[in-house]
């Protein structure tokens, strides 16, 4: 089995600049996932990021999850559960307006802590969009401005903990999808593993790793390369011991963003549809946990005489 791509971003600029730009292409072309290592966020800032993530669930939402449970009777599992999941999450936007003082609860140091961290994982998402562009022979920037619209990128965090669950054979932490946006940064708990990928028609871990990025591609990504990249099916398994935290930063495009392959990637057909990002949104709302090329299909199917970008 091939190991999982981790990345480290540390020599980038340096002599090491090629042997990074192809560890990159690679993880990109053949595994929709990667881990990155030396990515510019400093480690005791994620350290400050993890404690007060982890303090909020237990002094804002551990108990209402556990009422949750009780409420649906989901210790006692004897069947399978299909439509929902073991996890407590809240989400917070931050473009192309910020939802955070609207959230009840958040202390004002956690508060402070995720505005400077969505700023950083911003800049992260945009260098990582332009490595893109360079390894897909587009001009830089490309990515960016076709996410754009006329407001900018819509992006937000989904902050998730999933507890130890008595019944991880009954009901999945997230149920197995792919991404229906741009690129997801992912600062994961080092100790507890449970995400996993679909590859080759294998579940493969996502390993834990203290002060790493896990990158992921989202759909829009797929069509917008006319499927040299492809977005990847990954799922959360439950665990028996240890609460793990997750927190998924998702750069999409702006809601009324035109989203269509690049024309210097259509060699000889144009395998994907061209929509209004917003629209596809509405179809994922409803089927998120299942195939992709059917939403594909069904954008297709609707494809109107939207005009492309000429970037």
């Amino acid at each position: 089995m091939e190991t999982f791509p981790v990345i480290n971003l540390e020599k980038l600029n340096g002599e090491e600049r090629a042997t990074i730009m192809e560890q990159i292409k690679d993880a990109c072309e053949n595994w929709g996932f990667f881990e990155l290592l030396n990515h510019g966020i400093p480690h005791e800032f994620l350290d400050t990021v993890e404690r007060l993530t982890k303090e909020h669930y237990k002094k804002c939402m551990e108990q209402r999850f556990k009422e949750l449970v009780a409420s649906k009777a989901l210790e006692g599992l004897q069947a399978e559960v299909t439509d929902m999941d073991w996890e407590s999450t809240f989400f917070l936007r931050h473009l192309p307006e910020s939802n955070m003082a609207e959230i009840p609860d958040l202390a004002h140091e956690y508060r402070k802590v995720m505005k400077e961290f969505a700023l950083k994982l911003e800049k992260l998402a945009e260098e990582l969009l332009d490595l893109l562009c360079e390894n897909l022979g587009l001009e830089k920037g490309y990515l960016k401005k076709a996410f754009h619209g006329t407001r900018g990128p819509t992006f937000g965090t989904k902050v998730s903990n999933y507890p130890p669950c008595p019944k991880p054979d009954k009901i999945k932490g997230l149920r197995a999808h792919t991404d229906a946006g741009g690129i997801i940064l992912l600062f994961q708990d080092a100790q507890v593993s449970g995400l996993q990928l679909l590859k080759d028609g294998q579940w493969v871990d996502v390993p834990p790793m203290r002060h790493s990025i896990v990158i992921n591609l989202g759909d829009q990504l797929e069509v917008i390369t006319n499927g040299k990249y492809k977005s990847v099916e990954h799922r959360v398994i439950a665990q028996t011991n240890g609460a793990r935290m997750s927190i998924a930063s998702f750069y999409n495009p702006g809601s009324d963003a035109i989203i269509h392959p690049a024309p210097a990637l259509v060699e000889n057909k144009r395998l994907y549809p061209k929509f209004v990002f917003e629209d596809y949104m509405k179809l994922y709302a409803g089927l998120k946990f299942q195939a992709k090329e059917p939403r594909f299909q069904a954008m297709k199917a609707r494809e109107t005489t939207l005009p492309i970008a000429t970037a």
